[in-house]
């Protein structure tokens, strides 16, 4: 099975913890989400003392998942002396916990523990539950879960799926596998609604978002050296259509449908001086996270981003970062 001697060494750690601390990546996708709330359903079933902390507020169209009212973005509500366990589910890396500063730093008395299945960037955790074989950060918790014997209950099955879902685009992504498939046909025999994930993770667009993706569509050039689709998300595109992040979560990956181009590119300013990249493969022997790394990013290797300083500016019908 599955990481087994570490999956049990974790439950130990788990249930002798005095305080736990979870933490999940910024700007949480339905893994990251999904995976926050089975830790909280865990936790709560054995009456455990903990903290769940999101660095960003979870997306509306995730309330449908168990405890997510549970979990605080008010980093203020920390104090990280009072915690011996750590726990980051989906990070893929320690700077993106958002506790960089605080796990670098602590005590030789607080553990660190990660589950995840993004390829190791650093190794921060005293245990690392990391598995990149695996679709999802929930498809390692489920293993975890049947690993220590945890009775699968509604709650743990609707957000297994949800990560399942999300993270493989429906099934839709080369990552899926015939044991992601299997899992999620399990988790809708215990109880897992199907049709609310999609109505509530797939539905969830608005009228401005829609004009928003048009006109991103509209932007996209193709570069012929590269072959490589780009396109580009300005603040001011954000601002004028009144768009969520969630909103535009999907974007990259609905582009990467784009037929003969090797790779897709979506900038989106996220601030005055900071820009996001989300890369996409659509041909199998393209690794994009090998780019995405040296620009001080990760992921896998048909999906991947990066964050770099520069402001976007278009110069001669061509975008440029300055």
């Amino acid at each position: 099975m599955i990481g087994e001697a570490k999956f049990k060494q974790t439950y130990q750690k788990i249930l002798d913890a005095k305080n736990t601390l979870l933490t999940i990546h910024g700007r949480p996708d339905g893994d990251a989400i999904s995976s926050l709330c089975i830790l909280i359903e865990l936790l709560e079933n054995k009456q455990k003392i903990f903290l769940a902390y999101s660095q960003d507020v979870i997306p509306r169209s995730y309330f449908y998942l168990p405890h997510t009212e549970k979990i605080t973005n008010d980093k203020g509500q920390i104090n990280f002396d009072d915690f011996d366990l750590i726990v980051a589910l989906d990070c893929g890396s320690l700077a993106r916990t958002g506790l960089v500063k605080e796990i670098s730093s602590h005590r030789t008395d607080q553990f660190i523990i990660e589950f995840d299945h993004h390829p190791l960037i650093d190794d921060y955790a005293d245990i690392s539950n990391r598995y990149p074989e695996l679709a999802s950060t929930t498809e390692v918790l489920y293993h975890f879960l049947k690993t220590n014997e945890i009775a699968i209950n509604k709650n743990y099955a609707n957000c297994i799926l949800t990560g399942l879902l999300t993270d493989t685009g429906n099934f839709l992504f080369p990552v899926t596998s015939d044991r992601a498939i299997s899992i999620a046909s399990e988790m809708l025999l215990y109880g897992a609604k199907f049709p609310q994930i999609i109505e509530s993770t797939q539905r969830n667009k608005s009228l401005g978002a829609m004009r928003l993706w048009g006109h991103t569509l509209s932007n996209l050039i193709v570069n012929k050296k590269y072959n490589i689709a780009i396109t580009v998300v300005t603040k001011d595109d954000i601002e004028k259509n009144n768009v969520s992040d969630e909103e535009l979560e999907s974007l990259s990956n609905f582009i990467s449908n784009l037929h003969d181009v090797k790779a897709i590119l979506v900038l989106q300013e996220l601030s005055d001086n900071e820009i996001k990249g989300s890369l996409r493969a659509t041909q199998s022997n393209l690794d994009v996270s090998k780019l995405a790394r040296i620009l001080g990013g990760g992921g896998h290797v048909k999906a991947a981003g990066f964050k770099i300083n520069g402001q976007l500016t278009r110069r001669d019908d061509k975008w440029k970062i300055i």
